[in-house]
């Protein structure tokens, strides 16, 4: 990973001055933001304390990137049956709390035909769990550009998978979200996945620091885009120390989250704010219990 230099910097600056300029101009939503927290942060919760998590902290979802160590929701024994996915629905509408995102681990990169089957068929199954939880999204990654295969094979492979589960979907409520993730999080190459796969559920989950950091696109930039494809948004902050980046609380960071909340405030944006601590992926960082609580309330900050 690049370390953020002067010059980046400065883009970060100009576009906080472009994002105070455009505020005029769109006008700022004054829908009170959406708050929810992935499971990502919380990986050996049971689902009663994700619930009390949620409610204490005044969040209005929460995302499910695995439970108790299982990433494939489907496998999940509080998912495993109709039953028990009516009963986790009916307990989290109850608190008033949307279950609102599933995070599978599907990639549309691959050419080979057996590896695709496998995970299309991923992305189905989690179609229809989202459907018994009255989830209205699925996340699934772009995810590589395999040295050994075409780029613009690669970008075609995932649109097609993209408007292929667009369909599938389609017929259960539910919307596929493609996520800004792996080696694919440049906004030019996004624009032509997303366009190539134009449908109406079908959309883009904008993970503000992954952008920045791996592409070094400045948020506004990034919003001009790709914001008629935007349903969701992750958030999370960082250190930036020499070429590695170190994940902190949100607001004790350096990731440009000002001038991305700006711009879809200023765009009418109107999804989730969903905090992304990735502590399964890093178990050195925070325990969940110090960090998604205080999440809502540093947020409000930028708002």
């Amino acid at each position: 990973m690049r370390t953020i230099t002067r010059r980046s910097a400065l883009k970060t600056t100009l576009a906080s001055l472009t994002t105070a300029l455009m505020t005029p101009a769109f006008g700022i939503s004054a829908a009170a933001p959406r708050f929810s927290f992935s499971t990502l942060g919380c990986p050996k919760w049971p689902l009663a304390t994700i619930l009390k998590t949620a409610v204490d902290g005044s969040y209005q979802g929460v995302e499910f990137r695995g439970l108790m160590g299982e990433l494939d929701l489907t496998k999940s024994p509080d998912f495993s049956t109709a039953e028990r996915a009516a009963d986790a629905r009916n307990r989290f509408a109850s608190q008033g709390v949307r279950i609102c995102n599933l995070g599978a681990s599907t990639q549309l990169h691959h050419a080979d035909p057996t590896k695709r089957a496998k995970h299309l068929d991923e992305a189905r199954r989690f179609i229809d769990l989202a459907r018994q939880l009255d989830c209205p999204f699925v996340r699934v990654f772009p995810d590589q550009l395999p040295p050994d295969q075409d780029r613009a094979k690669t970008l075609d492979l995932i649109s097609q998978g993209l408007l292929e589960l667009g369909g599938y979907a389609k017929e259960r409520a539910v919307t596929v979200l493609l996520e800004s993730h792996g080696e694919l999080t440049k906004s030019d190459w996004l624009l032509k996945i997303m366009t190539a796969a134009e449908h109406p559920n079908v959309g883009l989950i904008w993970d503000v620091f992954n952008m920045w950091v791996d592409a070094h696109e400045t948020p506004v930039a990034v919003y001009q885009q790709l914001n008629r494809f935007i349903r969701h948004v992750h958030i999370k902050d960082a250190r930036i120390e020499g070429a590695a980046h170190h994940y902190v609380a949100v607001g004790q960071g350096v990731a440009p989250l000002r001038e991305a909340i700006g711009a879809l405030r200023a765009g009418g944006y109107q999804g989730f704010y969903s905090f992304e601590w990735e502590k399964l992926w890093h178990p050195d960082i925070a325990d969940p219990e110090q960090v998604i609580p205080q999440y809502p309330k540093a947020m409000k900050a930028y708002f």
